[in-house]
């Protein structure tokens, strides 16, 4: 069954806005925020952290936090510990960082594949309580293990845009995340090559696609996303907008795409306890069908 959740958009809400937020989604029902970590706005393993001490049932996703800001081990130490806190309830997820970002902070690497590539099979062997050695371009371990890995290993996802970077996701990473603003049959070929790089890899099951995807809810729905989303050529078609129904009916095109968890991001400033409400009610309507 397919997935439904929220995203925070640290672009239009402060980080005093979150917690109220995240207790208002799971007040509302919604099963999943997801938060992001954008420089030089807000962490995601500390927001991550204060959302799951202040609710009980929610997962909390981190989609993404950029590799080249963190030494593997110190990412293994941040997702052990919570997912032994809360179990179940954090999905991490990792990415290359904005490349323009990583250089102001000098963390930019020449070759953001190749970090992907030595880094997320380190983390996910550290996470599953293996000794980890490894000697790479970017990652390098001298037998390192965990005191307290996780009773449970988290799925960990990776977040990936270009063809390359998709294939080679659906390999290294338990799950993959995709962008917003792309159209039904953009994520139709985003989900193929991510599920293509899996088969290559010979490690076998199918990765977890999440896909965030700009929503728009009430009677100026339309209007707000062609404003939201004027840049780039056909906006209505990277969205979904108008009531629950409506939005439930756009949801399901990007089910039928390949996508297991739909998060609905809002671009413009929305209360955010009326967002969730709206979300828990596309939710509500998928599970019905």
């Amino acid at each position: 069954m397919t997935r439904i959740g929220a995203i925070f958009n640290p672009y239009t809400h402060s980080p005093e806005e979150f917690l109220p937020g995240v207790r208002a989604a799971e007040r509302a029902g919604v099963e999943e925020v997801w938060i992001w970590e954008d420089c030089f706005r807000t962490s995601g393993f500390a927001a991550a952290a204060a959302a799951l001490a202040s609710t009980e049932r929610l997962r909390i996703g981190i989609g993404i936090a950029p590799m080249p800001l963190r030494n593997v081990a110190l990412t293994a130490m941040e997702i052990a510990t919570l997912e032994r806190l809360f179990p179940g309830r954090l999905l991490p997820g990792l990415g290359h960082g904005v490349l323009d970002w990583m250089g102001q902070v000098h963390a930019r690497v020449a070759s953001p594949l190749t970090l992907m590539r030595e880094y997320l099979p380190a983390l996910r062997g550290l996470l599953a309580g293996d000794e980890v050695s490894t000697e790479g371009r970017y990652v390098s371990l001298d037998a390192v293990r965990l005191d307290y890995p996780p009773a449970t290993v988290p799925r960990v996802y990776a977040a990936a845009e270009g063809p390359k970077t998709l294939r080679l996701a659906g390999a290294v990473a338990d799950g993959v995340v995709l962008d917003s603003k792309h159209t039904v049959d953009e994520v139709a070929h985003a989900v193929a090559a991510v599920r293509e790089g899996r088969r290559e890899s010979g490690r076998g099951g199918e990765p977890d696609v999440v896909a965030y995807v700009v929503a728009a809810f009430g009677a100026d729905a339309e209007s707000r996303v062609r404003t939201d989303l004027s840049e780039i050529s056909d906006p209505l078609e990277r969205a979904v907008h108008g009531d629950p129904a409506r939005v439930a009916e756009g949801v399901a095109r990007f089910a039928a795409a390949g996508v297991d968890d739909v998060v609905l991001l809002p671009l413009s400033r929305q209360d955010p306890a009326e967002f969730s409400a709206a979300t828990a009610e596309v939710a509500r309507l998928i599970a019905a069908v």
